[in-house]
C-alpha cells in the first residue's frame, strides 16, 4: 500500500502533464477512452486513500457516459468538456498528493516508535544489564574493643550491714512485754534507724492499744518522721496524739512539735496557733523541759502579736 501511496499520484500527475498540450490543440478520438480510464484509476486511488470517505467532502469521480445532453442546455465542444474534466482530475490529484504526504510522515513516525519498542523488548529478552547508579553505602565505623577491666572486689551489701547493726540493738526482756516493745522502738529511734523504729512502734500500738506508753509511742512516731524529713506525716501523728489524749504524758510535746511540723511545711498560721496554744496550756513545760524546743520553733516564726 505504501508503494501505491508513493508512486500512483506521481504517475497521475505526469500523465496529466503529458496530456495537457494535446488538449490545447485538438481532441484525439482515443482521448475519451484514455480519460475514462484515468478517471477510473483516480477514483480507485481515492477510495484507497479515503476508505469510507464522505461523498460530500471527497466526491467520487465518475466516468462521463457522453452522448446525450439535457434538453435546453447549450452544447459544449469536446475540448471544453475535456478541460473541465481535466480540472476536476487535477483538483483530486492535488488532494490525494497532500494526503499521501501526510500519511507518509505518519507512517515514518510510527515505524520509528515501533523500532524503539522492539529494541526495548529485545534488550529485556536478552537480559542485558540495566544501568543503575548505585547509592553509596554509609561508612560504619567499628568502635575499638573496650579494654579489659580488672575486677574489683564487690563491697559488702549495705543492707546486710544495716541488718547486722539493727540486730546488735538488744531488745529489753522484763516482766512487762508491752513496755519492752516500746523501749525497743525507742532504742531503734535513738540509733537513727527510723524505718525500723516506725515499724516497731506501730507494732506496739497494734498489740497494746491501752498501754501506759501509748502517748509516748504516738509522739515518738511523729518525732521519727520529722527526723526523717517527712513533716507532713509527722504532723498527722502529733495531731492524733494530742486530740486522743490532751492530758497525756506526751501531749505537750506533740502540740509543740505540731507547730514545728507546720513551720517546716511553711504553714505559718497553723504553726503560730499550735505554738501559742502550747504556751497557754503548758507554761511549765515551755519554761522547763521543752524550753529549748519552744524557743527554737517560736524564733523561726513571725507570728502576729
Amino acid at each position: 500500500m505504501k508503494q501505491l501511496f508513493r508512486h500512483k499520484p506521481l504517475m497521475v500527475i505526469l500523465t496529466l502533464a503529458l496530456a495537457a498540450p494535446a488538449f490545447a490543440q485538438s481532441v484525439d478520438p482515443n482521448l475519451e477512452v484514455r480519460m475514462r480510464k484515468l478517471e477510473a484509476e483516480v477514483s480507485a486511488l481515492q477510495r484507497v486513500v479515503f476508505p469510507g470517505g464522505d461523498g460530500r467532502f471527497f466526491p467520487q469521480i465518475q466516468p462521463t457516459t457522453g452522448g446525450a445532453t439535457v434538453s435546453g442546455t447549450p452544447a459544449t465542444t469536446p475540448s471544453a468538456d475535456m478541460l473541465t474534466r481535466m480540472d476536476a482530475l487535477e483538483g483530486h490529484v492535488s488532494k490525494l498528493t497532500a494526503q499521501v504526504e501526510e500519511d507518509r510522515n505518519r507512517i515514518d513516525k510510527l515505524e520509528t516508535r515501533l523500532a524503539a519498542v522492539e529494541a526495548g523488548k529485545t534488550a529485556a529478552a536478552t537480559g542485558e544489564p540495566v544501568v543503575v547508579t548505585p547509592t553509596p553505602k554509609p561508612v560504619i565505623v567499628t568502635p575499638p574493643a573496650p579494654k579489659p577491666v580488672t575486677p574489683v572486689a564487690k563491697p559488702v551489701d549495705p543492707s546486710a550491714k544495716r541488718l547486722a547493726a539493727v540486730r546488735a540493738i538488744a531488745k529489753p526482756q522484763t516482766d512487762d512485754p508491752g513496755d519492752d516493745e516500746y523501749s525497743y522502738g525507742f532504742r531503734l529511734w535513738e540509733a537513727k534507724f527510723q524505718p525500723e523504729a516506725q515499724q516497731q512502734l506501730k507494732l506496739f500500738l497494734t498489740k497494746y492499744p491501752k498501754h501506759a506508753r501509748v502517748s509516748y509511742a504516738r509522739n515518738l512516731l511523729g518525732r521519727s518522721y520529722l527526723d526523717e524529713g517527712n513533716p507532713r506525716e509527722a504532723a498527722s501523728w502529733f495531731l492524733q496524739n494530742y486530740k486522743a489524749d490532751p492530758k497525756g504524758d506526751r501531749a505537750p510535746d506533740s502540740l509543740l512539735y505540731l507547730g514545728e511540723s507546720m513551720r517546716q511545711l511553711k504553714d505559718t498560721n497553723r504553726a503560730c496557733v499550735a505554738v501559742d496554744q502550747f504556751a497557754r496550756d503548758f507554761p511549765k513545760e515551755a519554761a522547763g523541759r521543752l524550753k529549748a524546743q519552744y524557743e527554737a520553733t517560736k524564733g523561726g516564726l513571725k507570728c502576729p502579736a
